[in-house]
Order: C-alpha cells, then structure tokens, then sequence
C-alpha cells in the first residue's frame, strides 16, 4: 500500500465526547451561554480534532504550494506565466500579502515549490520538491500524469509528516499560480455539478472578454478530458494543478495526524474539496477561513462542507485568509483556556 492509501485510511472520525466537554466548560465561563458566538465553535472543534483539552497554539505554519500551469497560455489570466516565480521570491524576501499577515499572528511562512518552471537555489523558507515544471494545457490533454497527481498528494502528506516531528499545533494553507483559478473553476465544475460559468470567476481580475474565453477553455478542457468525478484521482491529473494536489495532500495528512488546518481561499478550497472526495472524514479537520468574491467558491465550501470564517471581498490567495482564520482559532483557544468559569470568579450564575 502506498503513503496516500495508508494516509487516507489513517483518517479516523472525530468523537462527540470532547465535543460535549469542551462546549460544557464552555457554557460555565462568565458570560451568557453561547454569547461567543462561533469562537465556542472553534475551541470546541479544535479540542475535538487534537484530543488536547486544555491546548495552547503556540507553533503555527502556512504552506504556500507555487506552480505553474500550461493553461496560461490560453491567456486566462491578466498576468504572465514568469510572476509566479517572481512572486516566490517575493514572499521568500518577506514583501507580499501572506508575510505581512502571517507576521501579525505569528505564524511561519513556509513555500512549497512544487511545480514552478524556474530553478531556485536552495534559501531558507523554501522547500523544493519540484515535481514537474507546470501542468501541460489541460485545454489539449491531461494537465499532468496519474503518476504526477499521486506524487503532489504524497509531497503535501510528507510535508506534514515532517512537520509533525516539530510539534505543530495548526497549519494553514496558500497558493501561488499563475492562471490556477482556472483548474480550481474545472475542479470546481466536476465535483459539484454545476455549469462552468457559475463556477468561474475574474482570478486576478480579467476583463469581459478574457472571463469568456476562460469559460471556454475550461468548458474545452472538461470535453477533451471526460474527467471521472467519482476519481479524485482522474479529476487533479486531467484538469488540476501540481499546488491544488500538493494542498490536498497537506490535508489529507494534517487529519491522519489530528492536526488542525486552516484552509484558505478558492484555490485552497479546490484542494480541500479534492481531499474531501478522497477521504469524507478529512473535512471534520478543516477550518475554511472565509468565502472569496470568486463566484465558485460558495459552491465549493458547500462540497466541502464547512462554513467559512470571514467575508471579506477577499481574492488574493497566498494563505492570507488562513493567517487572518489562525487568528479566530486561536481567539476560540484562548477564551476556554483564559476566561474564568463562574465559581472561579465567584459571579452568580443566570437563574434557571
């Protein structure tokens, strides 16, 4: 048996008992039962899912997964191909969204160069496992082979498995990619059913013109692959991307670990609904930071089946939703370790 079969049957169902403890201490701090809102929601998942009552984050990590894709030379999108290394630099220099924000919660930016068609020297906070340099245009053909899936799966389960050995208390997810809004909207169209107009957005903000021929594309690619929606594995290698499958990976390994992870935006959430079709408990230990203005995105947080954190407009991706949904995690933590019950506090308790 592979690692990505023995990781999937590793994934075990998360019990109610913790569930119940956790929200009964919960209802016993000074404040009105419930009055935390989703915070409760997200101490008591977070117990739930690590097994620890009485946990404390401390070591967080966003994985940023950077690829290329041989979609964008169907111009969907309005930058080119080179911005994708460009930008791995840019966050390897502390200068983009996802540094910025992974600073103010105190998490490690972490990128994965999973399939960018550019040779990076080896440099601290960059991880190289190059599995191929960018899909081929899934417009023509399959984006990658069967044994090209598997390996970015298994590259994001090793990544976690490492991670684990540091003690991780929660992980976070980002990509980086030019054009791979355009495998998540296929991804997207597949796994939910839906036309491929209402699953595909603007990505980096394309005009009229360039969504139409987007939806084409996409449309062409989902003719001339037949991907099989009931083969998770058919669906990344005809019309996904090396960063989507990498991320897949990272979550399908965070839950065989019972680490907790915070999923980003559309594209992380493409890799979240491909991890979900492969393993259904995997989406017990997935917290989806928020919903994008990426008109799919709704649709594929309904496949996963988690209701996001936040609705900010957000559409920049990188793992800067997941820093910003590390933050009301450990907010959740913090309460239920750090409030007082009221006999603690010697408060009269509401009357029954």
């Amino acid at each position: 048996m592979g690692k990505l079969a023995e990781t999937i049957n590793a994934v075990e169902p998360i019990g109610e008992e913790l569930y119940q403890t956790t929200q009964a201490r919960l209802d016993h701090l000074t404040k009105p039962q419930g009055s935390l809102g989703r915070l409760e929601e997200f101490a008591r998942r977070y117990v739930a899912i690590t097994g620890r009552e009485s946990p404390k984050i401390e070591k967080k990590t966003i994985y940023t997964f950077a690829a290329d894709h041989g979609v964008a030379e169907e111009g969907v999108s309005a930058f080119p191909r080179e911005v994708t290394a460009q930008m791995v630099y840019n966050f390897l220099q502390g200068g983009a969204g996802i540094n910025v924000l992974a600073r103010l919660v105190g998490a490690e930016v972490k990128v994965v160069d999973i399939g960018v068609d550019h040779d990076f020297q080896s440099r601290e906070g960059l991880i190289i496992k190059k599995v191929a340099k960018g899909t081929k245009n899934m417009a023509k053909g399959p984006a990658m082979s069967r044994e090209e899936a598997i390996r970015a799966l298994e590259t994001g389960i090793e990544l976690v498995e490492e991670a684990a050995k540091q003690e991780l208390d929660l992980l976070g997810t980002g990509d980086m990619g030019i054009a791979n809004t355009t495998p998540s909207s296929a991804i997207a169209a597949v796994f939910t059913g839906e036309k491929v107009e209402r699953v595909t957005g603007r990505g980096t903000g394309i005009d009229d013109e360039t969504l139409k021929r987007k939806i084409e594309v996409i449309t062409r690619a989902l003719e001339v692959n037949q991907p099989d929606p009931q083969e998770p594995l058919d669906v990344l290698a005809k019309v996904g991307g090396l960063e989507i499958g990498g991320i897949a990976g990272l979550i399908l390994g965070a839950a065989a670990k019972r680490i907790p992870v915070v999923v980003d935006g559309f594209i992380s959430s493409a890799g979240a609904l491909l991890a979900v079709r492969l393993q259904s408990r995997a989406k017990d230990y997935i917290f989806a930071a928020h919903c994008s203005v990426e008109v799919g995105h709704r649709a594929v947080l309904d496949g996963i089946g988690q209701r996001p954190m936040l609705d900010l407009d957000l559409r920049l991706g990188e793992g800067t939703g997941a820093a910003l949904g590390m933050f009301l995690v450990e907010a959740g933590i913090r309460i239920l370790g750090e409030m007082a019950t009221f006999g603690e506090a010697g408060v009269s308790e509401a009357e029954e």
